[in-house]
């Protein structure tokens, strides 16, 4: 199937009746835009015994992401929509996540605490999560996935390409980090741009949104809950005493097949 939460976009293969994840190799293929379908993550569902399903991310590079916070909304809403369910547990590599309906066709889910631990961000020595040593002072928090968040006076006038792209492989962040440029617009509303680490500049990311949010409030920025605008749309994080919770709109896009003949190249 081919998701999106406000562009940022999925293929996600559904396991749930048998099967094994794709190899890096047929990943990578699938994420060729021009060659394949094109993806910023790849999700698959699997049945759980611990949880309604257990949910696995894939970046494009075919590396492996423990989180995917859009992609677990999409998820989400596709299987409640199909089961008429309106709660669900979902296991991921990041743990155990609550998904909820939020009414009005949104879904809200629940990204878990943030990682304030350096070792388990994971940084490569002990500093100063809320002020790296970095030019620009930006905050380290886990998610997840590590993230490297920066505020600025004005977001559109970062050049993102080569911003995100080196601070990705930053020697302080041993497996790489998701960058995120945060201009702040009041206490209860931040602009985003990301770049995702394995992926690019994307329309939207979950994990992001939720490390921007609780990197502002950290900060002492914005209140703990804000409207995040991407340039995708808008997402709500709230971070409560029980998690991150965000919520936001989700589309189904397509359901298909691939074909022998392509497996086959």
């Amino acid at each position: 199937m081919k998701m999106h939460g406000l562009g940022n976009d999925f293929v996600v293969i559904d396991l749930r009746a048998g099967g094994q994840p794709p190899a890096t190799g047929l990943i990578m293929r699938i994420a060729d835009r021009n060659r394949g379908i094109g993806f910023d993550q790849l999700a698959t569902i699997e049945m759980d015994a611990q949880a309604d399903l257990r949910l696995r991310f894939w970046n494009p590079d075919g590396s492996v992401s423990a989180a995917c916070g859009n992609a677990t909304r999409c998820i989400a809403r596709y299987v409640m929509d199909e089961t008429g369910r309106d709660r669900l547990s979902l296991r991921t590599d990041h743990g155990t996540l609550q998904a909820e309906d939020a009414g009005a066709g949104l879904t809200r889910v629940n990204m878990g605490h943030p990682v304030l631990d350096w070792r388990q961000i994971p940084l490569a020595r002990d500093v100063d999560i809320d002020h790296l040593p970095i030019p620009g002072d930006p905050v380290a928090t886990g998610m997840g996935n590590p993230h490297m968040t920066f505020f600025v006076e004005d977001a559109a006038a970062v050049d993102l390409e080569g911003f995100g792209a080196r601070h990705e492989h930053h020697p302080l962040y041993p497996e790489r980090s998701n960058v995120e440029i945060v201009q702040v617009l009041s206490a209860d509303e931040i602009l985003l741009r990301i770049w995702e680490r394995g992926t690019g500049p994307t329309l939207a990311s979950g994990s992001c949104s939720c490390a921007a949010a609780v990197a502002a409030a950290r900060r002492g920025l914005t209140d703990r809950r804000v409207k995040v605008n991407v340039p995708g749309g808008v997402l709500h994080i709230d971070w409560r005493e029980d998690g991150v919770w965000m919520e936001g709109a989700t589309s189904h896009v397509f359901s298909g097949v691939l074909t022998p003949e392509w497996l086959s190249e």
